[in-house]
């Protein structure tokens, strides 16, 4: 009893750090705009420093949280593209990522890994609509949003006798915010979905639910508002993340290497037989994947725009070019391409391409797809085999290592005339890096906290046995 109580005082201690400065910034920030500000028109020039100041104190602000329009402000367009995407983006984890892990691990474990894609799929979806929404994408500090969105306090539809309103993110305004809601709602799903892989065959499912539960928490919303909320410390340094490079892939990649290391190697590791039980289901996966990351990427535009469009073709050039650079290095490598090798290599650049896609041109969506390929590839086998540790499904080898060439690439080859922003490697070396030891150091401690108070790793006869019969109780013929 004393250690469950030292631990969740812990955990708690964690969680009140920054909710007390999320409740502090709140309490001191100016009530949200109602409307959105029309932006008043600029002069050629200021005639002196002091005209200058007073125009910009007169000048109506941009609307820095969620706020209520009429109905007719919203675009048809945007939120039937919105719409189609978030449904896409939620394909990629059930059933996509589910039979993508599925077809790999063991066929005594297949059930388990399925089980575990569906349930972070419903625990998430609470915890996003109770706590993480609200911290990720509302004015807080630098590091974390607000408390404006708890339970959605404050989101409405309200269809009058003569009007209908509804609130609309500040980061979304063309659309509904329940569109908005779910759709990054679909990102938080995803992002420890994906942690998954690295433990696969040996985690406690009881012990996994509380990780990812907290992981969401503590990790994956402050990542998400740093980067993404403009007021958040990496995204006002200039920070370039299309869709989720740093907080979704560099974020759970590097997560899932600390699980592959604090749980330790599967029974038999390196000894015994430990092939894919069914690259078909793999393969299904792998294309469910690539499909629904049109929504991911494309959809991160949050309009149904050119640039939604531009995203969608520097999605799909990556993406094939990374299947064939990973399957021609495998081939030189091994003698032979193999299915598992041009499926690990597309989702390698699905990785790369994330943070770039509505960044960077044709030549970059080529480049970045090729070396995510090929580098990739070296990852998943020359580096796991030098480095000793076992990422059972190469969570870190394809999701931390692709996002991090995908994020530095994009500090090369970013056009301004399609980002409309400057590009810099050594900024996006400080969002990696910020990313990797945040998401790194926090992982261990939840992880270790949980090991303390129930376990994090199922016993050796239990693991021999399989997860399918031991945990779940059902098992596949």
């Amino acid at each position: 009893m004393r250690k469950l109580l030292m631990s969740l005082l812990m955990v708690g201690s964690l969680l009140a750090a920054g909710i007390g400065n999320a409740v502090a910034d709140d309490a001191s920030a100016p009530a949200a705009a109602s409307a959105p500000a029309a932006s008043a028109p600029a002069d050629t020039a200021a005639s002196a420093p002091a005209d200058a100041s007073a125009a910009a104190a007169a000048a109506p602000a941009a609307p820095t949280a969620p706020f209520s329009v009429d109905s007719s402000k919203i675009s048809s367009g945007d939120t039937a593209w919105m719409l189609t995407s978030t449904a896409l983006v939620l394909f990629m984890t059930i059933p996509g990522l589910a039979l993508f892990y599925g077809g790999m691990v063991r066929k005594k474990n297949v059930l388990a890994i399925v089980m575990q894609s569906f349930a972070i799929t419903c625990v998430i979806t609470v915890i996003w609509t109770v706590i993480g929404y609200s911290l990720a994408f509302t004015p807080g500090n630098a590091f974390v949003g607000g408390f404006s969105r708890v339970f959605l306090s404050g989101m409405n539809y309200i269809k009058g006798d003569k009007a209908t309103t509804l609130t609309v993110s500040h980061l979304a305004q063309t659309i509904p915010e329940s569109v908005y809601f779910v759709y990054q709602l679909t990102f938080a799903i995803i992002t420890p979905a994906l942690i998954t892989g690295a433990f696969a065959d040996r985690m406690k499912f009881s012990s996994m639910l509380v990780f990812m539960s907290l992981w969401s928490i503590i990790v994956y919303s402050p990542i998400a508002h740093m980067v993404w909320e403009p007021t958040g410390w990496l995204a006002s340094a200039g920070i370039l993340d299309f869709a989720g490079g740093t907080v979704v892939h560099i974020n759970a990649g590097i997560a899932a290497l600390v699980c592959a290391l604090v749980l330790g190697k599967r029974v038999g590791y390196g000894k015994d037989v430990m092939a894919p039980h069914n690259l078909v289901l793999t393969m299904i996966g792998a294309s469910m994947l690539w499909v629904g990351w049109f929504g991911f990427n494309a959809g991160s535009a949050v309009a149904a725009d050119g640039r939604a469009g531009f995203a969608m073709l520097t999605t799909q050039i990556a993406t094939a070019m990374a299947a064939l650079g990973w399957m021609f290095a495998e081939w030189i490598a091994k003698g032979k391409p193999s299915v598992l090798g041009i499926a690990s290599g597309a989702v390698a650049g699905l990785v790369a391409i994330t943070p770039a896609s509505g960044f960077v041109g044709v030549a970059g969506a080529l480049i970045i797809g090729l070396l995510a390929g090929v580098i990739c590839f070296w990852s998943a086998t020359w580096l796991k085999h030098k480095l000793g540790y076992d990422d059972s499904l190469d969570a870190f080898g394809v999701h931390c290592v692709g996002g991090i060439v995908g994020a530095l690439l994009t500090g090369v080859f970013a056009v301004k005339d399609i980002s409309g922003l400057d590009a810099s490697v050594l900024l996006q070396f400080k969002g990696v890096m910020t990313t990797v030891i945040y998401s790194g150091v926090v992982s261990f401690i939840l992880l270790k906290i949980i090991d303390m108070v129930m376990g994090l790793r199922v016993t050796e006869e239990e693991e021999r046995e399989g997860l399918d019969v031991i945990l779940h109780g059902e098992h596949v013929e």
